[in-house]
């Protein structure tokens, strides 16, 4: 694969395809972050390869910067199904034959949030386990996209995040700023330390039931560099309900002149 593409990945919050996520971006832009250039040649190609109310797509984009082919994450079935089925998509792609592109200008709504959340989920596009992030002075701030649950049982049913903030041995402040998803799902946010069970009476820290494309920030000043585990789950009565998110995770160390003191 790597002797005939060179795979990237371009997330839609940075493009401002999500409208809500327009005040998270102009945030952002206030705090010196530095928006994609929207016109330049290779992110028309991306923006045009852009399926309508599909909340990812694999696209294929010659060198030329002309869109070879699309297969939009929740329409993953036969025959691109699978990882023969995603090689086939490819190779159509270089043979010409521009799949997921020759379709009709009418294309319907997605039945439900929740079923294109566990589409990106099986398809690998949005992960909900095995998540971690390591912190460190020369790359203090990470973010990750995931998808929380609510409950199918009595017990708790978190999304964790794994938090690697040992480098700041003389500790900081931990700042999270989390934005949910537009599904019907709010979100609650626990931060533990590694050693402690994941119950949401041992939280150092949370916030509770954040709604629908809603933001928070949560931080917490720690005294020596440790590892955290940050737990998501849905807050709802209803059981198995699914909702994204997106967690920025950074970490502040102690001013100089508080080091000094």
């Amino acid at each position: 694969m790597n002797e005939n593409f060179i795979n990237a990945w371009v997330s839609n919050v940075e493009l401002e395809r999500t409208p809500f996520k327009q005040k998270f971006m102009e945030l952002r832009q206030q705090q010196g972050f530095k928006p994609f250039d929207k016109t330049r040649p290779l992110a028309q190609a991306i923006m045009k390869g852009w399926k309508e109310n599909s909340p990812s797509d694999s696209l294929v984009i010659s060198p030329e910067l002309e869109l070879l082919g699309r297969l939009p994450v929740n329409e993953r079935a036969s025959p691109y199904n699978g990882e023969k089925g995603y090689l086939l998509f490819l190779q159509e792609s270089l043979d010409g034959k521009l799949p997921g592109l020759r379709e009709a200008s009418s294309e319907p709504q997605p039945k439900d949030w929740d079923s294109v959340l566990e589409a990106a989920v099986e398809s690998g596009v949005i992960k909900d386990n095995s998540l971690s992030v390591v912190l460190t002075r020369e790359h203090s701030e990470k973010e990750i996209l995931s998808v929380f649950r609510t409950s199918e049982t009595d017990s708790q049913n978190y999304t964790v995040i794994e938090i690697d903030a040992t480098t700041f041995k003389e500790g900081g402040v931990l700042t999270i700023d989390v934005w949910v998803g537009e599904s019907e799902v709010a979100g609650s946010f626990d931060l533990f330390s590694a050693d402690t069970d994941l119950v949401s009476d041992n939280a150092l820290v949370s916030v509770r039931d954040i709604p629908t494309n809603h933001r928070e920030v949560v931080e917490y000043p720690f005294d020596r560099g440790q590892i955290f585990r940050l737990g998501a789950i849905g807050s709802s009565s209803e059981k198995g309900k699914i909702n994204g998110f997106l967690a920025k995770i950074s970490v502040e160390p102690p001013s100089a002149k508080n080091t000094e003191n």
